[in-house]
């Protein structure tokens, strides 16, 4: 199977023009946040950002496959002493944009060094929020199982009456649960929320997510041959992590110096130019 990188130098909007409608399995990336790293990207102030983003997110509406879902890696800031609210307005205005909100995922950096203003503490946590074009998307669960754990020595010793058969929920959504299931069993689904440090390595990038981040989204949201996007790049965590995956990938920055950082490291690769002077980016 032959796998194809193309990575785009020039401003994600107008190079997202290019990419045919429907041809893509996975859109992963994490952009600029709202008024950050001015001096990288100039920065977007948190009143401007839902339309500095929503441009972009029609473009990455249109190239998604109907199949296909959408993980937006992003953080609120805090605005004279209180969250803002630029992220839920996001939300707000994607849905109106014709995307479903489906799950969201919470990142939680287990390495995080300790920390405390006057009126709060240190965040260790990320959202990654969920996007799909239709109720129904590829989603493969069992691919992101995990280990049992010590819980299930205790909570599956002694089992009860209840726990034998299936448990019906008490608010009448239709879900249930048997605990008994899980006797024979040496993995369980995971929760939405994801235990990983952040990256420690020198990626020459101002906001590099650890590699394990992009790796658990693809497994789960697209298999072997598929296409992955970041059209944020930034160091290109998330293509080099494709590339490694055997997914195709695309990767779009605007900034050179992260483009030829990224096209060095990613072989056999083809490689595609799009000029732009665009002064925001990624990651």
């Amino acid at each position: 199977m032959e796998i194809k990188h193309d990575l785009y130098l020039g401003d994600c909007e107008e190079v997202l023009k290019k990419i045919p409608d429907n041809s893509v399995d996975l859109v992963f990336t994490s952009p600029p946040y709202a008024d950050q790293r001015k001096n990288t990207y100039g920065g977007i102030l948190p009143d401007d950002y839902v339309d500095w983003f929503l441009p972009k997110t029609e473009h990455m509406l249109r190239v998604l496959k109907p199949t296909g879902t959408f993980v937006l890696n992003i953080k609120e800031k805090v605005v004279k002493c209180e969250r803002s609210t630029y992220i839920l307005e996001l939300i707000l205005a994607m849905r109106k944009q014709g995307w479903l909100w489906t799950e969201e995922f919470i990142w939680h950096k287990k390495n995080c060094y300790p920390g405390k203003w006057p009126n709060r503490f240190r965040d260790a946590w990320e959202r990654l929020l969920q996007f799909n074009k239709n109720k129904k998307f590829n989603m493969y669960q069992e691919e992101v199982m995990v280990p049992m754990g010590d819980w299930a020595k205790i909570r599956l010793k002694n089992l009860s009456e209840t726990d034998k058969i299936r448990d019906e929920s008490k608010v009448g959504s239709g879900f249930g649960k048997n605990i008994s299931n899980w006797l024979t069993r040496d993995k369980a689904y995971p929760t939405n929320v994801l235990h990983l440090a952040t990256e420690c390595n020198n990626k020459n990038h101002s906001a590099a997510f650890p590699e394990d981040l992009p790796e658990w989204f693809i497994k789960l949201f697209t298999k072997a041959g598929d296409t992955v996007l970041d059209p944020f790049m930034g160091s290109g965590t998330t293509n080099i992590v494709a590339n490694r995956m055997r997914r195709n990938s695309i990767g779009i920055e605007i900034l050179s110096e992260y483009y030829e950082q990224v096209k060095s490291e990613i072989s056999p690769v083809e490689l595609y130019l799009f000029e732009s002077k665009d002064k925001y980016g990624h990651n």
